[in-house]
C-alpha cells in the first residue's frame, strides 16, 4: 500500500441494507475505501485475487453458505496478510473466542458507535489488532477459569518461557509473576522482551492473543 493510498476494505454481511449503510459510513472515514462487498464468505472467496486484496475484511459471523468462522479460517490459510475485524450482533463469550481463534484481529459489535468502528479500523492499520474492553475482558475471564498445560505452538519456546507466557495471560502484575516464578523482576523483564521479539508482538495483549491462538492457554 502506498503512503497516500486508502486502506482497502472488504465488507461481508448478508443483510444488504445494513451493508449499504456500512459502506457509506466507512467510505466517510478519512483514508478508508470499501472496494469489495459480499453476501457471505463463499462469495468473498470468489471475489478475491492474489494481486488485488483488501487490507481489512470486516466480517459478519452468521451468514449462509460460509459463515464468519469458516471465512476467517479460509483467509488465515490463503491470505494471512489480510486483517479480519469481526462485526457481529453476538456478544457471547463463545462467539468472541471462536472468532479470535479463527484468526480475527479484533471484534466489534454492530451496535457500536461509529467512532468505535473508526478506532478499531485505525488500530488494525497501526497496530495490527484491536482489542476492546469486551474482548480483553472475555479473554481474561475465560483464561482465568482454567489454564491447563498445552503445546507451545508454532514457535519453539523454553519451559520457562511457556510458564511466563501462561502467567502473563492472568491478571497478575509482573512483580507477582516474578514472585510466582521465584525469580527477580529483571528476569521477568527479560522473558517479556525476548518473547516480544520471538513472537513478533508489541505488548501483553499480543502475548495473550498468541497464547490463545496456539493453545498455550486453555480457554473454555
Amino acid at each position: 500500500m502506498q503512503p497516500d493510498s486508502p486502506v482497502l476494505v472488504a465488507l461481508v454481511d448478508d443483510h444488504k441494507l445494513f451493508r449499504k449503510g456500512m459502506v457509506e459510513l466507512i467510505n466517510g472515514f478519512s483514508g478508508f475505501s470499501v472496494r469489495w462487498e459480499a453476501n457471505n464468505g463463499r462469495e468473498l472467496t470468489r471475489l478475491l485475487q492474489p494481486g488485488a486484496l483488501p487490507d481489512i475484511v470486516l466480517l459478519d459471523i452468521n451468514m449462509p453458505e460460509m459463515d464468519g468462522y469458516q471465512t476467517a479460517l479460509w483467509l488465515q490459510e490463503h491470505y494471512p496478510q489480510v486483517k479480519v475485524l469481526a462485526l457481529s450482533m453476538y456478544d457471547k463469550e463463545e462467539a468472541i473466542i471462536k472468532m479470535l481463534k479463527s484468526g480475527a484481529r479484533g471484534y466489534i459489535l454492530k451496535d457500536a458507535d461509529p467512532a468505535d468502528l473508526r478506532a478499531a479500523l485505525n488500530d488494525l492499520v497501526r497496530k495490527g489488532f484491536h482489542y476492546s474492553d469486551l474482548v480483553s475482558g472475555t479473554l481474561m475471564s475465560s483464561i482465568n477459569r482454567g489454564n491447563e498445560p498445552a503445546p507451545a505452538g508454532a514457535v519453539a519456546l523454553t519451559k520457562r518461557e511457556v510458564e511466563f507466557l501462561k502467567l502473563a495471560c492472568t491478571e497478575l502484575t509482573y512483580k507477582e509473576i516474578a514472585d510466582r516464578m521465584d525469580v527477580g523482576l529483571r528476569a521477568v523483564d527479560g522473558y517479556r522482551e525476548d518473547l516480544f521479539k520471538k513472537l513478533a508482538v508489541k505488548n501483553r495483549v499480543g502475548l495473550v492473543m498468541y497464547a490463545v491462538k496456539h493453545d498455550i492457554v486453555k480457554i473454555e
